[in-house]
């Protein structure tokens, strides 16, 4: 990491506050660049991205696949509208469909091709809506889990459970129940006739990476089927490799009825898809639905490369492998007040006793390190698939002086 004046980043942080709108706060950097698992600041100064964009960037940095293809998509085909199809959108709906269903997706399943995670729910969402509105019955209630983050955008923040991030736009649609997850007796409380669908992350990534439990999952297919309502998992964050799977949902063997993907789908170019598997994939027909960017040939072509290159270089595969071991290394340190390392592949949570992961986060940065703070006590670690071995150990054995820099800078909190 070299050392900048800082001059660079301040002018660029006072153009920031004075045109973008306040929604974020303010920027800890100003990036300019990178390559593979890091990143560099207007400054010069160099970060190994422990963040990945939020668990977007699964190939890093200006990867050659996804810089060939973009590049070439660009310079053939930018943008139509969907009053037409191009064929990186086809293929990349067939492949979708593939990894998300392995033994075969069940037929008449679809793909609806979008821009966020919170429009690929919002998809979702409607999908689950008029496929209970075309019942004999009213089905008014939904069912999402306490800790649930399924986006920002008024349908999707009904089902996300913080309040900070729901009241200010109250009130929200009707009919959304939260229940505890790991809860098996929960759901089946909740559960009737009248529930049009049930949404579940299998690993809750904004909650600090809470993993649900391959039983509760089932328990949740096993209720939804059993009273003709939707099961929807939101794999937004958990997919594509993350958790080393294709889907963190497969361990369970479950086969839901709507899959949401996003994030590292593209592989930093925003593109999602809202997969409805078997009768879902055609509850939603012409002009119920729409996206004026969705299914962008740029986009896809991007998406395109990111599975082809998951599966080429055996992406999945390093993400299992690295996440297994380095979640070891991590709680061998025996860090005091570390209470537990937790997650699957290259999504971990690393949970405090104490308040200090914001601090971490600050101490990681002037040491070179892209971190992040789910909560006080809560790190996340989601970077690129293609973080290397030496790269991970180079944070193992960084974090006991970044967790002493933090206490020691923040003093002890109760």
């Amino acid at each position: 990491m070299s050392t900048g004046t800082g001059q660079r980043t301040a002018a660029w942080d006072e153009r920031y506050a004075g045109a973008v709108m306040d929604t974020f706060g303010t920027p800890q950097l100003v990036l300019v660049s990178g390559h593979g698992s890091h990143v560099v600041d207007a400054d010069g100064n160099e970060y190994l991205d422990l963040l990945g964009g939020i668990a977007v960037n699964l190939l890093g940095q200006a990867h050659p696949a996804v810089v060939h293809a973009v590049s070439g998509q660009v310079a053939t085909l930018g943008h139509v509208s969907n009053f037409f199809a191009t064929p990186p959108q086809v293929r990349l709906a067939e492949h979708l469909l593939q990894v998300v269903e392995p033994g075969g997706a069940p037929q008449g399943s679809r793909v609806f091709l979008a821009n966020s995670g919170t429009e690929a729910n919002e998809c979702a969402l409607k999908i689950v809506r008029a496929h209970a509105n075309a019942g004999d019955a009213p089905r008014p209630r939904i069912l999402a889990l306490e800790h649930a983050f399924h986006g920002r955008s008024t349908g999707a923040l009904a089902l996300t459970w913080k309040a900070k991030y729901r009241d200010p736009f109250a009130p929200l649609i009707p009919g959304v129940e939260f229940v505890p997850a790991n809860d098996v007796a929960a759901p089946d409380a909740a559960m009737g006739p009248d529930v049009a669908g049930v949404f579940v992350e299998p690993v809750q990534g904004e909650a600090g990476v809470l993993d649900l439990d391959d039983d509760f999952l089932v328990a949740a297919r096993d209720l939804t089927t059993q009273h003709g309502a939707l099961l929807v998992v939101d794999e937004v964050q958990s997919g594509l490799g993350r958790t080393g799977e294709w889907m963190a949902h497969h361990r369970s063997g479950i086969v839901p009825d709507v899959v949401t993907v996003a994030k590292g789908l593209g592989g930093g170019m925003p593109i999602a898809a809202c997969i409805g598997l078997g009768g879902s994939g055609s509850v939603l027909g012409p002009g119920m639905h729409g996206t004026t960017f969705g299914g962008n040939p740029v986009c896809a072509a991007a998406a395109n490369a990111v599975l082809d290159t998951l599966e080429s270089d055996g992406l999945l595969a390093h993400s299992a492998l690295l996440g297994a071991s380095w979640r070891d290394d991590l709680k061998a340190l025996g860090i005091p007040g570390l209470r537990e390392v937790r997650g699957r592949g290259l999504l971990i949570g690393l949970e405090f006793d104490d308040a200090i992961a914001p601090g971490i986060v600050r101490a990681g940065r002037a040491a070179g390190f892209v971190l992040n703070a789910t909560s006080p006590t809560t790190l996340r670690l989601a970077p690129p698939l293609v973080l290397t071995v030496d790269e991970a150990a180079t944070f193992t054995d960084a974090l006991p002086g970044l967790v002493l820099t933090a206490r020691t800078q923040e003093g002890p909190v109760s």
